[in-house]
């Protein structure tokens, strides 16, 4: 399945930051094939940092140590999703 690149879909649907949710939050806007996807990625270490709302549908991103993947509604995992986190201040 191929998606727009992050960045792109992030511009077409505008920039809508707020306060980062906790990672409860977070978890509740995944589908259950995302779920399912971070289950077995999570003995490898990975985490969820986020999820962005896209108009192919949400988009989980996670990380483990300094690489970041991403999963998308479907469950498909991307290890080399094209990405790229601002620094927090």
């Amino acid at each position: 399945m191929s998606y727009m690149m992050m960045d792109q879909t992030a511009l077409d649907i505008g920039d809508r930051r707020s306060a980062p949710l906790a990672n409860s939050e977070c978890w509740e806007l995944t589908t259950a094939e995302q779920k399912l996807a971070l289950y077995d990625l999570h003995r490898f270490g990975y985490r969820l940092l986020f999820v962005r709302h896209t108009l192919k549908g949400p988009v989980a991103v996670i990380s483990q140590q300094n690489d970041i993947a991403a999963i998308y509604q479907d469950g498909e995992v991307d290890l080399r999703p094209n990405i790229v986190l601002r620094k927090s201040h």
